[in-house]
């Protein structure tokens, strides 16, 4: 997956480089809490070259959430991610959901990470095939079985 970064900004200068562009400053305690919870605090000065793929997908995750936008697109986000990692970015963007409103579209293939989010909905050859309201992790496995996935 390309994170689309900049090679020549360090992490920081990455993460607020939409602001930067859209003559913003950011939320000096908001971008402390969404870099300290992708675990980017001791990389910011690293260029992405520096960085693990992980680490880059954290500065894209980072960057996506830090000017707190009303819709986030995310393509596979927890994709290069540990458990551990990939449980406290999806966390944290649950908590952007429910503490600004924001509105998460997802593509995962990732069964644990979308149970509990609030709908899912299951495409094939880009058509609507099911869905699930407030799902479980064995609801999600179980329409994934029906579906043939």
């Amino acid at each position: 997956q390309a994170f689309n970064l900049i090679p020549t900004l360090s992490a920081a200068e990455n993460i607020t480089l939409p602001l930067d562009i859209a003559g913003e400053k950011p939320d000096e305690q908001w971008y402390q809490q969404v870099v300290e919870t992708v675990g980017l605090a001791d990389r910011l000065s690293h260029r992405p070259t520096e960085l693990s793929g992980g680490q880059q997908q954290r500065v894209a995750a980072a960057r996506a959430l830090v000017s707190q936008p009303e819709i986030i697109f995310a393509d596979e986000p927890s994709g290069n991610l540990d458990s551990t990692s990939a449980g406290e970015l999806l966390g944290f963007m649950e908590e952007a959901v429910k503490d600004l409103g924001q509105t998460i579209v997802m593509v995962t293939h990732d069964p644990v990470g979308v149970a509990g989010r609030h709908r899912i909905v299951f495409l094939a050859d880009g058509q609507v095939v099911g869905e699930l309201l407030d799902p479980t992790q064995e609801t999600v496995l179980d329409m994934m079985k029906e579906l043939g996935g």
